[in-house]
């Protein structure tokens, strides 16, 4: 059975300073683009780091600063990296898990537009490790009956992924695997869409796996305290989840897919908000006013004086005089009234 491709599928594989893909830069990178016509097109490019090769990932891919020190950095070389394989799919060993997102970081550090959607993505380690459980050194001997020479030099690796899979889809033709539901399937297949299915059963969200679909298509956190859990579910219960990831030590990719979530999530609260609002009653001051009764203007009459008059004419009664000054008489009438028996 042979690889029938709709597109290019262009197999890579990466040498780099390490592999924390947060922090570790790419040293080479090799590709091999697989042609609809059955033709190849092979580049390679070299990349200085813009930092120092520790010791040990040279002795594991035999690149030593002394082999870059000339070359170009990334920056400069991520535009035609993106531009030969602008049009293909993406095939490697353990490509989902590392080489996938290690390559995005190097485009987004560097400025390069590079879209991974509505792209396939074929991990031959998958298929391998599902089907034999198996390395890349064991499945070229086992697949292909060959040694790598030069093995982890990126194209030796490369070519060799690439034999795999071509000797994966003659040797599992018509032969049946189950899930861990007990559904049997043929998945391997010379289909690039089918291989990817197959390849890509944990459903990641970011590539590093750090988030991932559930059977709903619905994000989850892989990992950490909130394992399991919906990403919009983790929002809604601690909005500062968010900023803690954004600010962490995870690769920009995931942070990107982070964003696009949250950016979802912020605007159907937004519009929920807006919509609570807009159904509540309004408070009375927000109510619109009842009429005023219309004022009136009293015409103003001078007062007339005259009216108080018998009152400046009235009599005088007898509680009315004015007092009398106290006198001597007065004073002893006083004493004989208080005098003691």
């Amino acid at each position: 059975m042979k690889l029938n491709l709709k597109r290019p599928l262009a197999f890579f594989d990466l040498e780099t300073t390490g592999t924390n893909i947060g922090a570790d830069r790419i040293v080479e990178i090799s590709v091999i683009k697989l042609n609809p016509d059955g033709s190849e097109e092979v580049k390679t490019w070299r990349v200085h780091p813009g930092i120092p090769i520790p010791l040990e990932s040279s002795l594991v891919h035999g690149i030593y600063d002394e082999h870059i020190v000339n070359e170009k950095q990334f920056k400069e070389l991520g535009q035609d990296i993106a531009d030969f394989i602008a049009d293909s799919d993406l095939a490697g060993y353990n490509s989902n898990k590392f080489d996938i997102p290690m390559l995005m970081e190097e485009f987004l550090r560097a400025g390069v537009s590079f879209s991974l959607d509505e792209r396939h993505f074929v991990d031959v380690q998958n298929i391998f490790h599902q089907m034999e459980q198996r390395t890349l050194k064991a499945a070229y001997q086992f697949y292909c009956n060959k040694v790598i020479e030069n093995a982890h030099s990126a194209e030796a690796d490369t070519r060799a992924t690439m034999e795999v899979l071509l000797a994966q889809i003659e040797r599992y033709e018509n032969v049946e695997w189950e899930d861990k539901k007990g559904n049997k399937t043929v998945p391997v297949v010379g289909d690039v869409e089918a291989l990817h299915a197959f390849t890509n059963l944990s459903k990641p969200v970011d590539f590093a796996g750090r988030m991932v679909y559930n059977e709903q298509g619905e994000e989850l956190i892989n990992f950490g305290k909130h394992k399991g859990k919906r990403v919009e579910e983790v929002f809604n219960s601690e909005p500062s989840y968010y900023s803690w990831m954004m600010q962490g030590d995870f690769p920009l990719y995931t942070k990107r897919k982070l964003e696009e979530i949250y950016t979802r999530w912020n605007t159907k609260k937004t519009a929920e908000r807006q919509a609570n609002r807009a159904a509540q009653p309004k408070p009375a001051d927000q109510q619109p006013a009842a009429p005023k009764p219309e004022y009136q203007k009293k015409e103003y009459t001078k007062p007339d004086h005259t009216k108080n008059q018998h009152h400046q004419n009235k009599p005088y009664k007898k509680n009315d005089e004015p007092a009398k000054p106290v006198n001597d008489d007065m004073l002893a009438q006083l004493a004989l009234k208080f005098k003691k028996g």
